[in-house]
Formats: C-alpha cells, sequence, structure tokens
C-alpha cells in the first residue's frame, strides 16, 4: 500500500508560443489554476470587511489572525518540506505537543537557562526528524504509517509524562517575549513566519537543492538514475520538518506558559490542510511555499470572519476537513489535467 504524495506540476509555460496563440478564455482557464486561490483570498476579505466593517477590517482581527495562525503556518510548511519528495510527515501534530511540554518542564524542573531549553527541544525535533527518515528510507516503511506509529508514541509519551495534569512553573519574561512580543506593532511569531518562508522559498525555487528534492517527488526512479542522492535528500527533509515543528513547539509554549498533553493536535488538521491547499495553487499539482502561505490565510480569512458572523464552536474543523476535501479533489484534477495536456503535446508532436 502506497499513502506518498505525487508531484506533478501544472504550471503555466510562459515559453510556449503555441499557447500565445490561444484566445482571452483559453488565458482565464490556464490562469485561473494558478491564481485562484490568491484572488478568492482577497474576495473573502473584501466580503467579510463588508458584511463585518467595525470587527473584520482592524488591525486588532489582523494581529488576533496572524498571532492564532502562525504556529499552524510553521506546522504547515514543516509538513510542506517532505511532501516536496513525495512523502508525508503526520508528526507535526503529534510533535508539537511533546516538544511545548518539553519546552517547559525543562525550565520549571530541571532548572535549564530558556535558551538552553530551547536549544534542546529544537535538537529533540531534529533526531526525531532523524528517526522518521530513517524509518522510511532504510525500513522502508510507507511514510504515512511510519510518522501516524512515531506520532502516535510520541504522544503517549507526552501523556505518560504529564499524567494528564498540566505542567507549571515560573519562566522567565524573554521566554514569553518569544511569542508575545511585537514588532512593528504585528506579533513577533508573523516575522518567524515569513522568515522561514522566504529561506525556504529561496531553497525551493532558486537553488538546485530544491529542484532535485522536487525532482525526488516527481519520479524518485529517474532521480536516483540521474545520480541524486534520494536517500539522503529525504532524510534531510524529515530533519527540517522535525526542526520547524519543534520550533512550533517552542512558540506554542511561550504563548500558552503552561504544557499540556491536550493541546497541539488541533493543528494536525489545519496544518495538512494547508499544505494541501497550497499544492493547488501557484504551481498546481505541486507543493510549494507561498501556495502553502496562501493556503493558510484563506482557511485563516474564512474561519475568522465565519466565526465573528457568529459561527457555532464546530465550525473551525468542519471548515478545515471540507477546504482538505475540496483541495485534494482541485489537486487530483490538476494532476490529471496536467497528465492530459503532455499526451495531447505528445499526440501533436508525433
Amino acid at each position: 500500500m502506497s499513502t506518498s504524495i505525487k508531484s506533478t506540476a501544472l504550471e503555466p509555460d510562459y515559453n510556449d508560443k503555441s499557447q500565445l496563440k490561444s484566445g482571452l478564455l483559453s488565458h482565464i482557464g490556464r490562469f485561473l489554476p494558478v491564481y485562484g486561490l490568491p484572488i478568492l483570498t482577497l474576495l473573502l476579505i473584501v466580503f467579510f470587511s463588508v458584511l463585518l466593517p467595525e470587527t473584520f477590517p482592524t488591525l486588532l482581527n489582523l494581529r488576533s489572525i496572524l498571532s492564532d495562525k502562525s504556529i499552524i503556518a510553521i506546522l504547515a510548511l514543516a509538513a510542506m518540506v517532505p511532501m516536496l519528495t513525495g512523502k508525508i510527515d503526520l508528526t507535526v501534530g503529534y510533535g508539537i505537543v511533546l516538544w511545548h511540554i518539553l519546552a517547559i518542564s525543562l525550565q520549571t524542573k530541571f532548572g535549564m537557562s530558556w535558551q538552553m531549553a530551547v536549544c534542546v527541544v529544537l535538537i529533540c525535533g531534529m533526531v526525531f526528524g532523524l528517526l522518521n527518515g530513517l524509518l522510511v528510507e532504510m525500513a522502508k516503511i510507507d511514510s504515512f504509517i511510519a510518522t501516524l506509529g512515531t506520532g502516535t508514541v510520541i504522544y503517549s509519551v507526552a501523556l505518560w509524562y504529564t499524567g494528564g495534569r498540566q505542567v507549571i512553573g515560573s519562566l522567565e519574561a524573554d521566554f514569553y517575549a518569544i511569542s508575545n512580543s511585537f514588532i512593528f506593532g504585528l506579533p513577533a511569531p508573523a516575522f518567524y513566519v515569513l522568515g522561514i518562508a522566504v529561506l525556504l522559498w529561496v531553497v525551493t525555487e532558486r537553488l538546485p537543492l530544491g529542484r532535485c528534492l522536487y525532482a525526488i517527488g516527481a519520479n524518485p526512479r529517474a532521480a536516483d538514475l540521474n545520480g541524486i542522492p534520494s536517500r539522503k535528500y529525504v532524510i534531510g527533509a524529515f530533519i527540517t520538518s522535525g526542526l520547524l515543528t519543534a520550533l512550533a513547539g517552542v512558540i506554542l509554549a511561550a504563548k500558552l506558559r503552561i504544557g499540556q498533553a491536550n493541546v497541539g493536535l488541533e493543528f494536525l488538521l489545519p496544518a495538512l490542510v494547508g499544505a494541501f491547499l497550497g499544492s493547488t495553487t501557484i504551481r498546481p499539482g505541486r507543493v510549494n511555499v507561498l501556495g502553502t502561505i496562501i493556503g493558510v490565510a484563506i482557511l485563516a480569512v474564512g474561519i475568522s470572519g465565519i466565526q465573528q458572523l457568529g459561527g457555532a464552536f464546530y465550525i473551525e474543523p468542519l471548515f478545515n476537513g471540507a477546504t482538505l476535501l475540496i483541495s485534494i479533489g482541485i489537486a487530483g484534477y490538476a494532476q490529471r489535467r496536467g497528465g492530459k495536456i503532455k499526451r495531447l503535446l505528445k499526440q501533436e508532436d508525433s
């Protein structure tokens, strides 16, 4: 059984002269899948701003969205990295549970400074990512099964350690500032997301490393034949995912100021939805950094607007689940359409 992600992008070919000769409707048909989601996000912002002029288009609401969704955005980017190689990492949701508890415990129970506690958590996240990578590449366990198993184990460890109780204690003010400080009037976590997104965009779009990751995701066998060390890159992708998940755990700990095992799992679904939704825009059929950020943004705008309109407490998981199904459907359609276009081009060439 295979549950891996296949990467096949459907992008406008700006060098294809035959496409330049096509009509307006054809141009709209090609560009709408690419830029449809950003346009829809803007339309939702305008829609809710008209309906809720006193609460939605305000700086307070912007701060609230950025503060609440920055952790999800980091987890979505963490999930996106293994997806570049055609793998999935479910531990982004399970890992944050243990990492935020560990960040609190190391300071309150073991007397570590907050700087040392953060370093230990980040290293633990990378080691855990290494374990996932080894299970997938060395033990040849499907990434979905491997990360579901390790994620469940790490969640059990969090339950065992806390005994179902909260981990509390005295923390330094500088640790709180990781999540609760402001830069240019906006929450600091939003700038963490910006920095990570820019770094990943440069790697995936401008460096040979990114092209190798995409090549592995599109066709691992062909990548091996072209001399790309797939095993090393896949393991590296899981280590990166583990590092970003641990960082999200640190930010969550600084935000909550307590550790509890029943907090964190709710981030798994929106993070995966953001990554999958990102594969339907900018480069439909292929996960990408800008698409992932836009995917998280449309979830944040939609849920914020619906909640302000009086939506019930179950609206958020309902919205996330429905959006996941729609995004997977659109991604599948984009892949099938890409395959159809390639077959037609081959027929024309022959």
